[in-house]
């Protein structure tokens, strides 16, 4: 009799770990702004179901979907990492760029901060070249010898060209092939990087205000798209995902 009640114990601890395996916690989603939507007046008709009530004309996004639209997603996440497979990180809103280079450089993870070029997955070839060329241009600057070739005002010239490639490719410098899913932070904002990645067929992961359609959308995550303190905690909750689902050998190396 002990030993069935132990082992019903268990089951239940183990469902109990399953169900909420990401710790992912509706107290500390609040204190962090995740339900602040936008002004009752600029509601997407199909954020409807994911929305609570509406608090000083503000629609307030019920929690409890967000919690289970996020498991989704890092399951996913979890997933795509394990079979090394590659997710490019976008957010090009002031307030995000920092973290979300941050998150890059920590994870190894490609990401643009800055305004998405026309053509960066439609015509990824062409982006590639700028790529050689910005890799071509930092092997001519790192090299004492053949940058003493040059004046000082052609040196000063390669290094404002360098500085304007880097920030518009620093991020997908190595980059060696299209993304098989992104992450945008901002579907308005962002909505170039949507449609590229929508006609190449590459899986959509974003943050949906109440303003968005989620349906355009693969992973909609319904979320205060403008506040640092919900992004950066759904950024965290991607990262500890990524961490913990990278092969053995990409730790390794990095």
């Amino acid at each position: 009799m002990e030993k069935t009640k132990e082992r019903l114990t268990k089951k239940e601890n183990k469902k109990e770990d399953t169900k909420n395996k990401f710790h992912i916690d509706l107290a500390e989603m609040a204190q962090a702004g995740l339900h602040f939507g936008h002004r009752s007046s600029n509601l997407h008709p199909k954020m409807k179901p994911y929305v609570f009530g509406v608090r000083n004309t503000i629609h307030i996004i019920n929690l409890e979907k967000t919690k289970e639209e996020l498991e989704k997603a890092l399951i996913f996440i979890q997933k795509l990492i394990a079979e090394d497979k590659i997710l490019l990180l976008v957010g090009t809103k002031i307030q995000f760029k920092n973290i979300i280079k941050e998150m890059g450089e920590d994870l190894n993870l490609p990401y643009i901060t800055e305004r998405w070029i026309g053509g960066t997955l439609t015509n990824f070839d062409v982006m590639k070249k700028r790529v050689a060329y910005l890799k071509e241009l930092e092997q001519k600057i790192s090299n004492p010898e053949e940058i003493e070739n040059y004046t000082k005002k052609e040196r000063m010239e390669i290094e404002k060209k360098l500085r304007n490639l880097i920030s518009k490719f620093g991020g997908v410098k190595n980059l060696e092939r299209i993304p098989d899913a992104i992450f945008v932070t901002d579907l308005k904002k962002d909505c170039l990087a949507v449609k590229e990645a929508k006609q190449k067929g590459v899986t959509l992961i974003a943050i949906v205000d109440t303003n968005c359609d989620p349906d355009s959308v693969d992973y909609p995550i319904p979320a205060n798209d403008d506040a640092i303190s919900s992004v950066k905690y759904i950024l965290e909750k991607m990262k500890e995902v990524i961490l913990k689902a990278k092969p053995t050998s990409t730790k390794l190396s990095e």
